[in-house]
């Protein structure tokens, strides 16, 4: 018999297909040394009472409580980590005011690496604590504070993929905020990018540089052509904001006569490994265009009602074969728990589909198949925030990373309206995703090791 590092015997709940859940009842989940899951085993199969008998007694097995149930841990494809120290502040006001009154203030102040640090650790350790087992990070303009976050990751054991952000326009960024030019932001970020590298050589779950314009608005074209150059060199992720507003999406057809989507592409920054947060004011060539480079799409469902004036037509663009994952966009959203934002998903989808303006007759009042199920936006929480990063995580399944949320339905200060003689597993899952805080969250496990426990 294989030798496992660890056996995990549990219900768990994955998804199968972006409208379907996997309902895995009392399975063993058998891991490997590199924190894989090499073997799922059903309670039907041959072998199932011989690995229960083998690993039962040993310190290997790790058995759940009644009442506990494994999900896959979440990807978070949008995070301003410095935005945390903001967070819940200042949503009232328009994007362009919010960003130059309070985020490039708090962002320039992460040229002092002792107050990067503080912030830093509080919010991978928030986001673990939240469920988050991979995040994507906007860090700030500054090099060590940035390359400090990565090795904040590392530590604690998170995924993260993290960028340093380049903002070098000096007529859209304010002088005590910016990157001197575009040749010091491009020299800064390769350096960047050679130091995540060679952190990532002892780093088990994996820590990756990011390449980060932070928006068209906020770059020259030099700076544009230069990013999309160095992600094709050195092969890495690229995320960026794209078509979030009226005023964003409106800059971009302005200064070069087309959407972003496109702008974006002739600079080389679409492409696989490509990310781009919200937005919602894509066209459906621009649709196309994602589709066809292999570029996803953050959706950030609690950001987009304060600062995107509109809803993103997430069902369009996933039918349309646009990869689609989840993000909070701390600290444009007010919450870091993905449970938070896959419940506001649902929410707008529906507002959506249902339209909001009732001096219009109903059938004109709404964009109609815009609805998403919880299903749906729990698949885009775990498996398309996989699929989008083209890792194997999100799953719970063999060939995919142990990265699991270990969620206590029975705790006795946030006790989930479950009575096992009556509800079935499906109507569990639901109960999870709606009712969930993260008083529930009672363990996180990160590449097969466990990287949070919440104390009693």
């Amino acid at each position: 018999m294989i030798s496992y590092t660890q056996v995990f015997h549990g219900t768990a709940f994955s998804s199968s297909s972006p409208k379907e859940v996997e309902i895995l009842r009392d399975h063993l989940f058998c891991i490997n040394a590199n924190g894989m899951i090499e073997k799922v085993v059903g309670p039907e199969e041959d072998d199932y009472q011989t690995l229960l008998d083998t690993y039962r007694d040993t310190d290997k097995f790790h058995r759940l409580a009644d009442g506990q149930y494994f999900l896959p841990g979440f990807v978070d494809l949008h995070v301003h980590a410095p935005q945390w120290a903001q967070s819940g502040t200042a949503l009232d006001l328009p994007l362009y005011d919010w960003l130059n009154t309070y985020t490039f203030p708090l962002e320039a102040k992460f040229s002092d690496i002792d107050f990067a640090k503080d912030i830093y650790e509080e919010v991978v350790a928030t986001l673990l604590a939240n469920g988050t087992t991979t995040a994507l990070y906007f860090a700030t303009v500054h090099k060590e504070a940035s390359l400090l976050l990565a090795n904040i990751c590392a530590k604690k054991g998170q995924r993260g993929l993290v960028g340093k952000v380049v903002m070098d326009d000096p007529e859209q960024n304010p002088d005590y905020y910016r990157d001197a030019d575009a040749q010091t932001a491009l020299a800064d970020t390769e350096e960047f990018i050679l130091a995540v590298k060679d952190l990532a050589k002892s780093v088990k779950q994996g820590v990756y540089p990011v390449v980060t314009p932070r928006f068209i608005p906020s770059c020259t074209d030099e700076a544009l052509k230069g990013l999309g150059a160095l992600a094709a060199k050195h092969d890495t992720y690229i995320q960026s904001h794209c078509s979030e507003s009226d005023w964003a999406h409106t800059y971009v057809q302005d200064r070069f006569d087309k959407n972003d989507a496109f702008a974006l592409h002739d600079f080389g920054l679409l492409r696989d490994k490509s990310v781009m947060a919200h937005c919602n004011f894509l066209h459906d060539d621009d649709a196309d265009l994602f589709a066809k480079t292999g570029t996803a799409v953050s959706h950030c469902p609690i950001s987009n009602a304060y600062f995107a004036n509109s809803v993103l037509p997430v069902a369009h663009l996933h039918a349309k074969g646009v990869e689609i994952g989840l993000g909070s966009d701390i600290s444009g959203g007010f919450s870091p728990s993905l449970f938070d934002n896959a419940r506001q998903a649902v929410l707008s989808s529906r507002m959506l589909d249902d339209g909001v303006n009732p001096s219009l007759p109903a059938e004109k009042r709404g964009v109609r198949n815009s609805r998403i199920t919880m299903n749906e936006a729990f698949y885009f929480a775990t498996v398309g925030g996989g699929e989008s990063l083209s890792l194997p995580i999100g799953r719970l399944a063999e060939t995919y990373a142990w990265d699991v949320q270990i969620i206590d339905t029975a705790l006795a200060s946030a006790k989930l309206p479950i009575h096992n003689d009556k509800d079935d597993l499906y109507d569990i899952f639901q109960k999870i995703m709606y009712l969930a805080r993260p008083e529930n969250i009672r363990e996180v496990w990160v590449q097969g090791e466990k990287v949070y426990s919440r104390a009693l």
